[in-house]
């Protein structure tokens, strides 16, 4: 009986230690060259241990967000910094002139994570193309319960941006909001909606952001995982189906959706494998 009384109390500290601390968010870079996230928190949530640093090829950082925490993430290239963290970025630079953002967000065009921890319920997040596109990037969630769907983008659209949506040197796609303002393309009048099937939940995850991460079975794609690569080499039909599918929601400024059921994608290659065989007689 004591036992047992002791056990349920320990499990209950444990829960609301969980819901005090909030959930740790691990950045991971898997790009071939060196990445500088940087973190915009939300009016009314707390600045992290961190508003922007610098995350080596390889490596990994992480960060304790308290219950309630709500911002944005993104990853910045082409970075020059001197000693004392004065400088600028290519691609997702926040008019800092320094290392930390300091309370400013990502020029466009920049792949953003948004999240808002629940207190005691769902987390909210997604990865969101509405400020165009300059990096591949996954979120992951781990030890929470729900649905907790990995989502992001994994490919590396700047390889097929449009000439009109490129930035000067390739190193970013902009958003058709941003290069044509035009109401269809900006969600604005008559083409203002929301897209719910774009925001993930999950209950009590910790959350892993990668940047480059490999193409495992795209979160985005319905197409087999087999005929995707894992380093982005290389062309064929399914590849190039996804990435068109990614460069429109660029331009529609959409965020990325969940992965198919293995039921789904296996469905999808017995319609389409009997659709070549029927093309063939």
């Amino acid at each position: 009986m004591g036992t047992q009384f002791w056990y349920c109390i320990t499990l209950l500290l444990l829960i609301i230690a969980k819901g005090v601390t909030g959930a740790t968010f691990t950045f991971t870079n898997k790009c071939d060259f060196t990445v500088w996230p940087g973190i915009l928190a939300s009016a009314g949530s707390p600045k992290l241990d961190s508003t922007g640093f610098e995350l080596a090829k390889g490596s990994s950082r992480s960060f304790q967000a308290p219950t309630g925490w709500s911002g944005r993430f993104w990853g910045r290239t082409g970075c020059n910094f001197d000693g004392s963290g004065h400088g600028s970025c290519s691609t997702g630079d926040c008019g800092s002139s320094q290392l930390e953002c300091n309370g400013a967000g990502a020029a466009p065009p920049a792949t953003l994570a948004e999240f808002t921890l629940g207190s005691g319920s769902q987390d909210f997040y997604d990865v969101s193309l509405v400020d165009g596109y300059n990096l591949p990037m996954i979120v992951e969630g781990s030890g929470g319960s729900g649905t907790c769907a990995s989502t992001g983008c994994a490919t590396d659209l700047n390889r097929r941006c449009p000439a009109e949506l490129k930035v000067d040197g390739g190193g970013a796609c902009k958003s058709a909001c941003d290069a044509f303002g035009t109401p269809e393309y900006c969600c604005s009048g008559d083409y203002a909606y929301d897209d719910a099937s774009s925001t993930f939940t999950c209950t009590g995850a910790d959350y892993t952001i990668t940047f480059c991460a490999s193409l495992l079975p795209s979160v985005k794609s319905a197409t087999d995982s087999s005929s995707q690569t894992t380093d982005g080499s290389g062309s064929d039909s399914g590849s190039d189906l996804l990435a068109s599918s990614l460069l429109a929601d660029l331009a529609a400024g959409d965020s990325t959706r969940a992965q198919p059921s293995m039921a789904l994608r296996s469905m999808l290659v017995l319609v389409i494998s009997l659709a070549l065989s029927f093309s063939q007689l």
